[in-house]
């Protein structure tokens, strides 16, 4: 097996992403307690299907109210 690096071939660097999956576990962790939070505000079936919508996209209301906190 050759081992010599051929100089023409660019040297690959090594990422630095230090703990990739965290931000994954934060959002599905907050999907869920979002949507125990929103079916249980339901009366409906159909709202507690929106409520299961709205559960996906968390992170929007969470902006939507940090930026209104912000420029209030």
């Amino acid at each position: 097996m050759n081992t010599e690096q051929n100089p023409s071939e660019p040297c690959k660097k090594a990422r630095s992403n230090t703990n990739p999956g965290a931000s994954g576990a934060v959002y599905g962790l907050g999907f869920i307690g979002a949507a125990i939070f929103f079916i249980g505000q339901a009366t409906t079936f159909w709202a507690g299907v929106l409520g299961f919508l709205k559960a996906i996209i968390w992170p929007v209301f969470l902006i939507l109210k940090a930026l209104q906190a912000l420029y209030s």
